[in-house]
């Protein structure tokens, strides 16, 4: 073998021996315990960055590893394909979305082919593909038949200049991310899919059903769920629409989790969509312009919390429904039409919003709830005045003196007596709305007759196929541009009719793809047998951003294939492990606008401790601002390119590297000189492999290490020292802690390096036997490396390929010490060490003691006045 480390070589060599074998095809197998791993699908933006390396080499290890003990284990891989980044490319390049696409999954396919991932290629599959997202489309169709999916209008972010629908990551400032037009809200009809049907279900598994989740996903989980116990009831009033009937029927619900403050009301807030506020509207000009102006913005809850609260009066009033009194009505830019009623009570004195809204508009302030030894000031809102816990009711007529719960009961049953309100579990969740007036998605399987409305497409029509020719100009959806994707006949009476153009939310198609793994093929079922022997998934493995929509929806979908009789699980993902982000330095500059630097374009001054002290640029002098650690990215000229990595220093020092620096759940710091370290240790793991080559210690292990008995204390130690190591590997490769796997290697290494038993009985095979477990440890991280090595030195021979070698057992008989060494000490001064059999009494060790070197030099053969012994450390001879 070659005595230097060609990383170049040795990673193409050992990728075509994987390739020629087809390695990695993973077959359906009763007889072996199966384990599905799975990372979450990338989208294919053109390259892979570090996050992807990190993610996808924790579950490479975790795949090589169950492999070597015997488990019949799945790595699959596909592409989120659909989606919004591809038309932004399509209108910055002029091509097709598809073809991007394509050429990206081609790219990021032959990046990780270069990694040596275990991936199962054949069971690839691209969300784009027809042959994927007609089940997409079927799934639809069968939720359409059992009311799962059903159409509503719905408040959408419109772009008047792009005449198009803008996600919400679109909107920026309330204005259009291209055009930078003031974005308005419009209600427009589209499709929902029920997921509040679930909800119960869905947060009831989350807190019971998944214990291999992190604690701080599912709690992200339950709070987006957010189911909440409260009190639902109405302002009666006797507002009347142009035609003389009672808008809303003459009540103006809300609902609340304070229901012990509602004594405390001095105004209603109603969304500018709410029809009292479009009533209101109609003869006020100046309401009118304020609620469109609050129509432009994004429509979430989140933009909506930072947005500044205003208000308008209607001018309206309706009735408190336990006093009567006439309440005032405001319109609200903070209230969501799609939340609850689209309307809230307002109690100034006890939320802190309708506290700073009546303070800017001049409303009354009730304080009616109290805390022992507290102030309560008119003028500053303090935390004291939301708290239930500590709370008493006052200025509430029959309701005060009570704490939060009896208040609440009380109020319930009088609001309930009056006809007006009950108590009520509601929830946070709200239904999913799928459609996008989008064109790189999934065609929704709809076509509109002039006489029969919305018709689902026949199940024998499906795919509906999308074109893939189209380029997107900024004008809206391509769609309704092509004649020949529009026209097509009703199914119901043949005449001429048009397709609809919405696309699906592509978090449609990320929320089964690892269900399609398992049977990526099959033309006549959206999932087969393959399901039923991998699901539920064993690990997930993906980031923290997609803790909340992803994975709910996900969940969500499993539920719904299992109540349609396709699979029986409940729950998709039985553990899942958030992986750390991979950091780096950034440095900036602000003129006109911020602009980003590479560190290689700086000089950087740095502490003792390596902290950034100062920064200039090379091009002008100039400084430059350290804006810290922060994630790796294009925008901020702070990434790091795989592709670079690999041909510099091979793909396995990236995969040592990310794996070593931090937990998988951490985040990881980018260092280059422990990039540089990594690579040393691998060339350092290849000169003891070439320096073992020269002998033929590793055909002779097996034979040498039968006779236990007859080898030297040196071998014995390096055995003991290894196995040891490998205990502790083996429990760390269990929890999947690859950082402290690493390090295991690492002293497996030192002590082969530092064995001084050349020559001693057994010391080869020892050696052999300790890298023989090296390789093995080291193999599911860097497995180019200890492929080539386990060939070269002939280990292949004795337990089979790498890949299917059995993992090596712990030889609990080489943990068995048969002597310690004791530090030993005359008067307290350490002179020496002794060695003791491991079973020695205090007898025989204070007879070795007396006899040794360090005692007859130092106490001149003075008998000892007393005799301290410290098991398993030391020996005290006081003289």
């Amino acid at each position: 073998m070659q005595d230097k480390y060609n990383h170049l070589e040795v990673e193409r060599a050992a990728q075509a021996h994987w390739t020629g074998r087809d390695a990695y095809r993973v077959v359906e197998d009763a007889s072996k315990k199966k384990f599905y791993a799975c990372s979450m699908l990338p989208y294919p933006s053109g390259k892979l960055h570090m996050g992807h390396v990190r993610n996808y080499t924790i579950n490479d290890m975790l795949t090589r590893y169950l492999r070597m003990n015997g488990y019949n284990v799945l790595m699959p891989m596909g592409w989120d394909a659909f989606g919004l980044p591809a038309e932004n490319a399509a209108l910055k390049n002029g091509v097709p979305p598809a073809r991007w696409t394509y050429e990206n999954i081609a790219y990021m396919k032959g990046q990780m082919q270069a990694m040596g991932l275990a991936i199962d290629w054949s069971r690839e599959v691209a969300t784009c593909d027809p042959s994927y997202y007609k089940w997409n489309q079927w799934l639809f169709l069968k939720m359409l038949e059992k009311g799962i999916a059903y159409r509503k209008t719905q408040v959408v972010n419109w772009d008047p200049v792009d005449q198009t629908v803008l996600a919400n990551e679109q909107v920026i400032d309330g204005k259009g991310w291209r055009t930078g037009a003031p974005v308005e809200k419009r209600e427009i009809p589209g499709y929902y899919l029920k997921i509040t049907d679930y909800a119960a279900e869905l947060l009831d598994h989350v807190q019971h059903r998944l214990p291999g989740w992190p604690e701080r996903v599912k709690l992200m989980q339950e709070n987006w769920i957010g189911r909440s116990e409260g009190v639902r009831f109405a302002f009666p009033h006797t507002i009347r629409d142009a035609a003389g009937h009672l808008i809303g029927d003459g009540r103006l619900y809300v609902f609340t989790t304070r229901a012990d403050t509602i004594m405390g009301v001095t105004f209603c807030a109603v969304a500018p969509e709410h029809p009292l506020a479009t009533h209101a509207a109609r003869n006020n000009p100046k309401l009118a312009a304020f609620i469109e102006e609050s129509k432009k913005g994004g429509t979430t809850e989140a933009e909506l919390a930072l947005r500044d609260k205003e208000g308008q009066p209607t001018g309206l009033q309706v009735a408190h429904p336990i006093t009567g009194e006439p309440v005032d009505v405001w319109v609200g830019n903070y209230v969501l039409m799609g939340y609850g009623d689209g309307a809230v009570m307002g109690v100034p004195g006890h939320d802190e919003r309708d506290f700073a809204f009546a303070l800017k508009y001049d409303l009354p302030i009730m304080e009616v709830v109290h805390v022992d030894g507290e102030t309560y000031d008119y003028r500053h809102w303090q935390d004291w005045y939301a708290d239930k816990e500590r709370g008493v009711t006052i200025n509430s007529d029959i309701f005060s003196g009570f704490g939060y719960e009896e208040a609440v009961n009380a109020v319930a049953h009088a609001l309930e007596q009056k006809g007006l309100g009950e108590k009520k579990t509601t929830w946070r969740l709200r239904d999913w709305g799928i459609s996008r007036q989008r064109y790189w998605g999934t065609p929704i399987p709809i076509i509109h007759c002039a006489e029969h409305g919305a018709v689902p497409v026949p199940e024998k029509d499906l795919p509906v196929v999308l074109p893939q020719d189209c380029v997107p100009d900024g004008s809206g959806n391509p769609l309704n541009k092509r004649e020949d994707f529009l026209a097509c006949a009703c199914p119901v009476c043949g005449k001429p009719a048009r397709r609809e153009t919405d696309t699906m939310d592509t978090f449609v198609d990320s929320s089964w793809y690892f269900m399609r793994y398992c049977d990526p093929s099959s033309d006549d079922a959206m999932v087969a047998s393959g399901s039923q022997y991998w699901m539920p998934m064993d690990q997930y493995i993906g980031g923290i951003e997609h803790a909340i929509l992803h994975l709910l929806y996900a969940r969500f979908w499993t539920k719904v294939m299992r109540d349609l009789g396709l699979i029986a699980i409940d729950e998709p993902f039985t553990k899942l492990l958030t992986q750390g982000m991979v950091l780096n330095e950034a440095f900036s500059r602000t003129t006109t606008g911020k602009q980003y630097f590479w560190a290689h374009d700086l000089d950087i001054v740095r502490d003792e401790h390596a902290k950034v002290v100062s920064a200039t640029a090379r091009a002008d002098g100039k400084p430059v601002a350290y804006e810290g650690w922060t994630t790796m990215s294009k925008s901020k000229n702070n990434g790091v390119d795989p592709q670079d990595l690999i041909e510099k220093y091979g793909a396995d020092t990236a995969r040592l590297y990310t794996m070593f620096t931090a937990p998988p759940e951490a985040t990881l710091e980018w260092n280059d000189a422990a990039l540089e370290g990594s690579y040393r240790f691998l060339r350092r793991v290849w000169a003891f492999g070439h320096r073992l080559a020269q002998g033929d210690a590793v055909a002779g292990q097996a034979k040498a290490l039968r006779n236990l008995a007859g080898l030297g204390k040196p071998a014995k130690a390096l055995r003991r020292e290894v196995h040891a190591v490998l205990k502790q590997v083996d429990y760390d490769y269990a929890r999947m802690q690859y950082n402290t796997v690493v390090s295991g290697a690492m002293k497996i290494l030192n002590a082969l390096e530092d064995d001084k038993g050349s020559g001693d009985a057994g010391a080869d095979a020892a050696r052999a036997e300790g890298f023989g477990i090296l390789l093995r440890v080291l193999y599911p991280v860097t497995p180019h490396l200890t492929h080539t090595l386990w060939q070269q030195l002939g280990y292949e021979t004795l337990h089979g390929d790498l890949l299917d070698a059995p993992w090596p057992r712990i030889d609990e008989q080489a943990l068995v010490q048969e002597e310690v060494e004791l530090v030993l000490q005359v008067n307290g001064k350490h002179r020496g060490t002794i060695s003791v059999p491991a079973t020695a009494d205090k007898a025989e060790i204070e007879r070795v003691a007396l006899a040794s070197e360090g005692y007859q030099k130092f106490a001149a053969g003075a008998t000892p006045k007393k005799v301290i012994i410290v098991p398993g450390r030391l020996v005290n001879l006081v003289v």
